[in-house]
């Protein structure tokens, strides 16, 4: 049996190794393995989440804070990030307890009560006109200010809020999950909310020093109290790379 040079062998494996590289590039989403990848490993540029960013910076949120109203409002609004309306048919919707007040904007606000509750603190009659909560204007502040301030759930021991469950010393985004809903998908949301710290991070939010890249909205007006406390945040205040 004739021996075949190896120069030979490599040449007719080339095929082969190429194809089976393709294949392992094609399984691992089209880039080439061992590839620096860094890009932010959340789009924030989707729907309405600049403008929640900015909503959550003027009300003064830790940069975990702000990514787990991100992710709230990312896993609520079925990843579209704009304010929406609970879904299904009207036949189904009607079979709800808390039918007409069904889910509604960035955080499915329901019931009654929830609504009288929110358009009291925002001034609107949200009961008389519950397709205001699909506006941005109003959706923001009652994702950003009902989670910081805990407008929707609480328990023996106080309110389900933001400080509760993260600060600069701890980010327990999956507890957290009690602002709004229990625990349904706790695990799920603090996965996404962890994605979205690194996006944020990368954007310069809560980094002391960073350039102001910090997105604006026509939603929300300049504060100024806002603005000195972020002058001497930069200037003075602790940085939240060290936030866990």
């Amino acid at each position: 049996m004739p021996i075949l040079p190896l120069g030979w062998l490599v040449h007719k494996s080339e095929p082969l190794r190429r194809r089976a590289c393709a294949m392992e590039q094609a399984r691992d989403g089209g880039k080439p393995k061992g590839a620096q990848i860094k890009e932010p490993p959340m789009n924030l540029d989707l729907g309405d989440t600049r403008l929640i960013i900015a909503e959550c910076a003027q009300r003064g949120l830790l940069r975990n804070q702000a990514a787990y109203v991100l992710a709230t409002a990312y896993w609520e609004t079925a990843r579209t990030m704009k304010p929406v309306r609970e879904y299904g048919g009207e036949k189904y919707l009607k079979g709800k307890k808390y039918w007409p007040y069904v889910g509604m904007g960035y955080v499915q606000l329901t019931w009654r009560e929830n609504y009288e509750k929110v358009g009291k603190k925002l001034g609107v009659d949200f009961v008389a006109n519950p397709r205001l909560l699909l506006k941005p204007e109003y959706a923001a502040p009652i994702l950003v200010a009902g989670m910081k301030d805990g407008w929707f759930a609480g328990d023996k021991a106080g309110r389900h809020s933001l400080g509760r469950y993260i600060t600069l010393q701890k980010s327990d985004f999956t507890s957290a999950r009690r602002i709004i809903n229990g625990t349904d998908k706790a695990a799920s949301i603090a996965a996404i909310a962890r994605d979205y710290d690194a996006s944020l991070k990368a954007l310069g939010y809560g980094v002391v020093g960073a350039p102001a890249t910090l997105p604006t909205t026509p939603h929300t007006k300049p504060n100024l109290w806002a603005l000195l406390a972020a002058w001497f945040q930069r200037w003075f205040g602790r940085t939240q790379k060290d936030v866990k």
